[in-house]
C-alpha cells in the first residue's frame, strides 16, 4: 500500500483549504474509500478526516430538514422527523447496509460512493473507463447482470450503488456545497453525472469543494412513501432494482407522485416521465404500464440484465397500488 498521511479538518474552511492539494481524499466513515484503497483503486497520498463537521439534523424555516454531511446514516434513519415525515428515506438507509456500516457511514460520504462494478474493482487486468479513462469497458461484453439499462453509454454501464440517494432523488433533495469560490446549492438529481465519454467524472463537485449538508424540502407526498429493494439475497446485497415512491390521491385520482429507481442507471434515476403521465389520472394497471413504457422507452438491454425492465415494472406497480390503497 502507498504511504498515506492523515489529518483532521477542524472546520469547513480548513477542509476546503486542505482539499485543494493534489492526491487528497476527504474521509468520512471510510466504508467505501478505505475499501477502494485496499484494492488499489484509490491511491491518495493524504486523507482529510471531515467527521468533525456538522452532524446536526435541523428543521428548516420552511418545514423541511437540513442534515449535516457528517451525520451518521444510522442516526438519520432513526431520527423521529425522518421516520415520520420521510419514511422512504429511513427505509432506504436501513436497506442499504448492516447496522455496523450504518453506524460508520456518513450522509456526505454516501453521496460520494463509487460503483461496485466488479471490473471497476479489479485492478489486476480488467479494462474500466471509470478507473482508467480510454481503456475500455469489460462489462458491456462481459458479466453485466448488475449493470445499467438506462443512462449508460458506450464507455460505461456501471450502476450507482446507493440506496439512500434514490430516496433523496425522489424527495427533491438539495446538496449544499462549500468551496474556494463560495457556497452553492445543487439539486441532488443534477449532482451525479451520467457517464457519457468521461465516466471517471462522477459528480458536479469541483476540486476542493466539499459537501456540507443535505436539504430536504417539505412535501405533501413524503409521509405516504415507501422504498422497496429487490436483490439476490436479503443480507445487504446491492440492488438489482430498487424503487422509492410516494403519492397523494384526491377524488380517486393521483394528486402528487414521485418515483425514483436504483440499480438500473449510473445515477439515482428520477422517473419524471412516469410522474408526468400519472399525475391527475385514475391509478390503474394500464395507466402504470403506459407511464412505465414511456420512461423505459430508451432502455438498452443486454443479455445479462434485460430482466431488470420487467422487474422494475412489477416492483413499481406493486408499490403504487399499495400506496394508493393506503391513501383511500
Amino acid at each position: 500500500m502507498n504511504p498515506v498521511t492523515y489529518v483532521r479538518a477542524a472546520s469547513i474552511a480548513d477542509a476546503v483549504l486542505m482539499g485543494r492539494e493534489n492526491d487528497v481524499r476527504l474521509l468520512g466513515g471510510g466504508t467505501n474509500l478505505v475499501d477502494l484503497m485496499r484494492k488499489g483503486v484509490e491511491t491518495p497520498s493524504r486523507l482529510v478526516d471531515v467527521t468533525a463537521l456538522s452532524e446536526r439534523i435541523d428543521q428548516a424555516d420552511d418545514g423541511g430538514l437540513v442534515i449535516g454531511a457528517a451525520a451518521r446514516n444510522s442516526m438519520v434513519a432513526a431520527h423521529p422527523l425522518v421516520r415520520f415525515r420521510y419514511p422512504m428515506l429511513s427505509r432506504a438507509i436501513l436497506a442499504g447496509a448492516s447496522a455496523q456500516v450504518r453506524n460508520m457511514a456518513t450522509m456526505g460520504g454516501n453521496l460520494m460512493q463509487r460503483t461496485r462494478c466488479m471490473y471497476f474493482n479489479d485492478v489486476t487486468g480488467a479494462r474500466c473507463n471509470k478507473r482508467v479513462p480510454g481503456s475500455g469497458c469489460e462489462a458491456i461484453g462481459g458479466f453485466n447482470r448488475y449493470h445499467a439499462i438506462l443512462g449508460g453509454s458506450t464507455a460505461c454501464i456501471a450502476t450507482h450503488p446507493s440506496d439512500m440517494c434514490v430516496a433523496l432523488a425522489a424527495l427533491d433533495a438539495q446538496v449544499h456545497i462549500a468551496g474556494p469560490d463560495g457556497d452553492r446549492v445543487v439539486p441532488l438529481v443534477a449532482f451525479h453525472r451520467l457517464p457519457g465519454e468521461r465516466p471517471d467524472i462522477e459528480t458536479l463537485l469541483d476540486p476542493a469543494e466539499i459537501i456540507v449538508a443535505i436539504g430536504i424540502p417539505p412535501s405533501s407526498f413524503a409521509r405516504r412513501s415507501a422504498y422497496r429493494k429487490v436483490r439476490d439475497r436479503a443480507s445487504y446485497a446491492f440492488a438489482l432494482v430498487s424503487v422509492a415512491a410516494g403519492l397523494t390521491m384526491r377524488d380517486g385520482r393521483v394528486d402528487e407522485v414521485r418515483v425514483a429507481f436504483g440499480g438500473i442507471a449510473p445515477k439515482p434515476w428520477r422517473a419524471t416521465r412516469i410522474e408526468e403521465r400519472l399525475r391527475d389520472v385514475a391509478l390503474s394497471a394500464s395507466a402504470i404500464q403506459a407511464a412505465f413504457e414511456a420512461e423505459f422507452a430508451e432502455a438498452a438491454l443486454l443479455p445479462g440484465n434485460g430482466f431488470k425492465r420487467g422487474l422494475a415494472e412489477r416492483t413499481l406497480s406493486a408499490m403504487l397500488v399499495e400506496l394508493a390503497g393506503d391513501a383511500q
